[in-house]
């Protein structure tokens, strides 16, 4: 493997500056720099020359071994002042060494998955955190990056190699000291695992709301204050206001966090019927979004609402400002009034749907897992099929581990064999 080096924090004049070097020639381009090795792990000031001797920083070092490192090879951290010109002189440095070169994006934690420090799932959960905005997101992604999913693929994975297993030594070893009659014992094995498949798909969908952001659609009659309510929990000028009816034709989205969930709040047309041809297609598009959000948000002027309410809709009086004692929740843009009351109640609504959330956050763990699901929902048709279909139960089972192998990036076929001779005493 090349020894590869980046900058690990972000660009720009800071306090400090981590410049990370991962690779068999790691330690020894320390040695380059003039520094005497600290121990690993083991953090230590050292002062950094180029190869001219001149004094490039006072940084402190860090080495981690390959068996102790982020990405299974030998490590090195420069910690400098974080100003660009020691950053870039440092990287000139770096990049004149024979033996390294420049870290493509994301090659560190590629190195990661590689050498088995990280699964597919975890290096997802990573990403996520790195772009992790709100409270929900951090912990979720942090979930993810602590490896509780493949954890969780461990476990499927081995109850379904023992199904194999089972039908396979039927087939193989028929004059074995092996069960008779295993078709109670791989149904079991099978309605476990199916169970906890069947879940872990269904809380995809709330799971991806958390990573991707809840919609609140602002819906309601032309000039009931739904531009200026959006404008209030923005706190800033995102759309356009005025007392001429039917200003927003488009829909206007802001993002925020609202009680530490992700939420894109929608400004929509006002609905109402209208021969305007262009406030039409605006209302068209107010429709289409609101019915497709998560919650929606009526915003009440005392006219009848073209769309119908769900029931965990929220219903608000606008205008509060103007006056009024109509019960339930009142709001005003203007003034501010009740605009906490009502992000209170977005949180109450959308907290229900966020709890469904599982540990497969991606589309494509759910990809993975409806294979997972149809490889053995043939596996069953064909163990309840008789003695004559048992290979044919055996082969989708081993689909149905192929899925799971794909779902955290690793693909093993000798798994099997050893359950077989383990679990039987084969061979011996």
């Amino acid at each position: 493997m090349e020894t590869i080096f980046a900058t690990a924090t972000a660009r720009g004049k800071a306090g400090l500056a981590v410049i990370r070097i991962s690779g068999p020639a790691a330690w020894a381009a320390v040695t380059a720099l003039g520094a005497p090795l600290p121990e690993p792990r083991k953090a230590a000031l050292r002062l950094l020359r180029d190869p001219a001797g001149e004094v490039l920083d006072e940084a402190l070092v860090l080495l981690f071994a390959r068996d102790a490192s982020f990405t299974g090879e030998d490590v090195a951290e420069l910690h400098l002042h974080g100003s660009p010109a020691t950053v870039a002189a440092m990287m000139r440095v770096l990049g004149d060494m024979p033996d390294l070169r420049l870290a493509d994006p994301g090659e560190f934690t590629r190195r990661a998955l590689e050498n088995g420090r990280l699964d597919l799932t975890q290096v997802e959960g990573l990403a996520d955190l790195i772009d992790a905005e709100t409270e929900a997101q951090r912990k979720q992604a942090l979930r993810v990056l602590s490896g509780a999913l493949g954890n969780k693929v461990e476990g499927w994975r081995a109850q379904l190699i023992r199904a194999a297993a089972l039908l396979e030594a039927t087939i193989d070893f028929a004059d074995e000291d092996v069960p008779v009659d295993v078709t109670p014992e791989v149904t079991a094995l099978l309605d476990t695992v199916e169970a906890d498949l069947k879940a872990e798909a269904q809380g995809t969908e709330a799971a991806e709301r958390i990573r991707d952001g809840f919609e609140v659609a602002i819906v309601g009659a032309p000039n009931a204050g739904k531009s200026t309510l959006l404008n209030a929990l923005a706190g800033r000028e995102a759309a356009i206001t005025s007392e001429v009816a039917g200003t927003t034709r488009d829909v206007i989205e802001v993002r925020m966090d609202l009680g530490g969930l992700p939420v894109t709040v929608l400004d929509t047309a006002g609905l109402r019927e209208t021969s305007d041809a262009v406030e039409r297609i605006g209302v068209a598009r107010a429709t289409e979004r609101a019915m497709a959000a998560d919650l929606r948000v009526f915003l009440l002027d005392g006219s009848t609402p073209q769309l119908t309410p769900e029931a965990h809709d929220l219903l608000v009086r606008g205008k509060a400002d103007l006056g009024g004692d109509a019960p339930g929740l009142a709001v005003s843009g203007k003034t501010g009034e009740g605009i906490g009351q009502l992000i209170q109640a977005i949180t109450a609504a959308l907290e229900p749907l966020a709890a469904r959330a599982v540990t497969a956050t991606h589309e494509r763990h759910r990809q993975a897992i409806l294979r997972a699901l149809r490889a053995m929902e043939s596996a069953r048709r064909e163990v309840e099929s008789g003695p004559d279909r048992v290979e044919l139960a055996a082969d989708e089972l081993r689909q149905a581990i192929r899925a799971l192998d794909a779902l955290v990036g690793r693909i093993d076929v000798e798994d099997l064999l050893g359950e077989i001779f383990s679990s039987f005493c084969i061979g011996k």
